[in-house]
């Protein structure tokens, strides 16, 4: 029994322009089955993708604070080059820079037209072969704690656990890696991104989401009322939901 990261949920008041605009960041397709605008790799809509941790966007009354996301997407380059003209592209489809403390650093960061904060990295080996989405980053006090609950929870590989970061891919190698990084100090607030999880379809969701809550999870109240997924927080108060196989 284990689940699968299949997408990062994003809240925008504007779910369709924020779904296009991750489209063209990410040279995927945009698609809008119902009230939310899933982006996926292009030829499509396949769900859940087999490789790709993809970005389902869900509109919400409410904008955008200013505190920082606690979850954010990192995207890949391939060159310093390729790294220049990303973030040109990007930002002529409505980024723009974003402050987040990060001083001088090598990579890029930016929010979407909303608000949400990513990054544009410089050319790195490591994310040589993950697709647009090098990793999804999750701030957190403890990483050494986040890769005990969620090496758990996840049937991905811990590929390293430290005292500032943890970090979990596919135990096929392939996609996206998701990382935990150590942010003393980090605020607090209704998380604006988070990650779907889907049961594998041998394994029963109520029986997962029991697990989950053996393993330190707690039960989440979002309003969502009677829905047929099931709103979680990890043991630092993350935000995630488990959904059911459809």
């Amino acid at each position: 029994m284990a689940l699968r990261p299949v997408q990062v949920n994003i809240k925008a008041l504007d779910a369709s322009a924020v779904g296009r605009f991750w489209a063209e960041a990410l040279g995927w397709s945009a698609y809008s089955p119902g009230v939310t605008t899933y982006v996926g790799p292009a030829g499509g809509p396949v769900w859940p993708d087999p490789v790709a941790v993809c970005v389902d966007v869900v509109p919400v009354p409410d904008a955008k604070t200013t505190t920082k996301n606690r979850v954010h997407l990192d995207l890949a380059t391939t060159s310093t080059s390729h790294q220049a003209e990303l973030t040109a592209r990007l930002r002529a489809l409505g980024a723009t820079p974003a402050d987040v403390g990060q001083g001088d650093v090598p990579w890029t960061v930016l929010a979407d037209p909303e608000g949400n904060e990513f990054c544009v990295l410089e050319p790195r080996e490591t994310y040589r072969d993950t697709g647009p989405i090098a990793r999804v980053v999750v701030d957190c006090a403890d990483p050494r704690a986040m890769a005990r609950f969620w090496g758990g929870a996840l049937d991905w590989t811990l590929h390293e656990v430290t005292d500032e970061h943890a970090v979990l891919r596919s135990a096929k190698g392939i996609g996206s890696y998701l990382e935990f990084l150590r942010t003393p100090g980090v605020r607090t607030v209704p998380d604006r991104v988070h990650l779907d999880l889907l049961p594998y379809p041998r394994d029963d969701k109520a029986a997962e989401v029991a697990r989950l809550r053996a393993l330190g999870a707690t039960d989440l109240d979002v309003g969502q009322s009677d829905v047929p997924w099931t709103c979680l927080a990890d043991p630092e108060g993350h935000a995630f939901c488990v959904l059911a196989p459809s």
